[in-house]
């Protein structure tokens, strides 16, 4: 039987999982595969530490371009994370001619349309099923299930980290701060959750996600990001009474001469099934032309889940060396010179339905100055709810608006402030209800 040797760079959390796969799982991998997939080394700094894997002696090393130079070894898989040793690690191999397996979805956001290029000069192939979703076979579906589809939309939510602390939030009241706390000791949220809380772990699957769906370059640095530490479990009650839940969501829609990619607290429908997951679990709707919506659902993120998908590419490439065939599928989904550059419509320009909540003086006429406002500048107001109860000798003002114009609830806003009848920085959250805007 063939025998085709895998190094991984890192043995982290997930490295030590993919490990953890080939190594425990070989027998059943080779039966699949007709080839064994031998480890034959894992590159780390620390190789003391017992990882509660069983490797041969030998294959733990610390010199990482060891694993990248050695000529034996077929398939090269990057654990290491973020844009720098990883990234001149991953050129090495493909300028060696080795063929790439990563999870690195900052990396692949940041520099994937020159790695790609590498890779495509140099004949080989670089994967990353687990960069987007965890062990969900998102990239998989996109790049062979959905190929014969134009696709309409995606709408996902993909960070755990988020979720976790927005269903917290939701299900027991408590506050943002107390969740975060929770999600760090449940190994759900980094010491440091600046990427996940503020957006930008999830623009980073959003921006890799837009180019296998649309034919595009990645482009992360248009995508508009804004994260969760602003909600308030004030927000998400209201939204619970007008039948609707906050979630993070990533959302990108193909306009034909532009493309939507935004990041951002959103309520949804209660009946949407987007709002029904809940804990630190990852789902994305993906709507093509032939296949209507379909929703995939999973873990994503976690040292197994995670592993599973990072195998999986390995096996793929595996399969396409036994054929002695190599760039079968387009690493982006499209043939390289069907890529354009597709701008991302600006935030401004954006159609949707939003939620304001205002913290005003209880007397009389705030209201009507409020809508007379929102009213000059075109925007439709669908309901108003007006709390009776006092927070500091203020009253919460609730309205949900009909389809508006992103560049016009700005300038609103801006001048309800500037007038000063209201008492706090107004809270905005966009909203998206599929029936609602298909009514409109």
């Amino acid at each position: 039987m063939k025998n085709i040797n895998i190094g991984i760079l890192g043995c982290g959390t997930v490295g030590t999982g993919v490990a953890k796969i080939l190594i425990e799982n070989r027998e059943l991998i080779s039966s699949r595969v007709g080839a064994l997939l031998t480890l034959k080394h894992v590159a780390d700094l620390d190789i003391e530490t017992d990882r509660g894997v069983a490797f041969d002696k030998g294959v733990l090393i610390t010199d990482a371009y060891k694993v990248v130079d050695d000529p034996e070894i077929d398939i090269v898989v990057e654990m290491i994370g973020g844009e720098g040793i990883a990234k001149d690690l991953i050129l090495r191999a493909i300028d060696n001619g080795k063929q790439v397996v990563t999870a690195n979805k900052a990396l692949i956001a940041s520099h994937g349309n020159s790695l790609i290029k590498a890779a495509d000069e140099k004949k080989v192939d670089v994967a990353f099923e687990a960069s987007v979703g965890g062990c969900i076979p998102i990239i998989k579906s996109l790049r062979e299930s959905l190929v014969g589809n134009h696709i309409q939309s995606m709408t996902g939510i993909l960070n755990g980290t988020c979720n976790y602390i927005l269903s917290k939030i939701t299900d027991v009241g408590t506050t943002f701060e107390k969740a975060l706390v929770e999600a760090q000791a449940n190994g759900f949220a980094e010491a440091d959750p600046t990427l996940d809380v503020e957006g930008f772990d999830t623009a980073h699957k959003l921006a890799i996600l837009g180019a296998l769906a649309y034919g595009m370059e990645i482009n992360l640095k248009d995508i508009y990001v804004e994260g969760i530490s602003g909600i308030a479990p004030m927000d998400i009650e209201f939204a619970g009474q007008f039948g609707y839940r906050i979630k993070l969501l990533a959302i990108s829609k193909n306009t034909g001469d532009a493309v939507e990619a935004r990041v951002h607290p959103t309520m949804i429908p209660f009946d949407n099934l987007l709002s029904n997951v809940n804990g630190s679990l990852n789902a994305i709707t993906i709507s093509g032309d032939s296949v209507g919506d379909i929703l995939l659902y999973g873990h994503g993120a976690g040292m197994m889940p995670t592993a599973s998908a990072v195998v999986s590419d390995v096996v793929d490439l595996a399969r396409n060396l036994l054929s002695g065939i190599k760039q079968r599928i387009p690493v982006l989904s499209y043939q390289r010179e069907k890529i354009r550059r597709i701008p991302v419509l600006p935030i401004d320009d954006i159609f949707t339905q939003y939620y304001f909540r205002f913290s005003v003086a209880d007397r009389p006429g705030i209201l009507s100055k409020i809508s007379g406002v929102l009213g000059s500048h075109g925007i439709s107001i669908k309901s108003v709810h007006q709390k009776g109860r006092k927070s500091e000798g203020s009253v919460p003002i609730v309205m949900l608006t009909h389809l508006a114009k992103e560049a016009d609830v700005k300038k609103a806003l801006l001048e309800i402030s500037s007038r000063e009848v209201v008492n706090d920085r107004p809270v905005i959250i966009r909203i998206e209800d599929k029936d609602e805007q298909e009514k409109s």
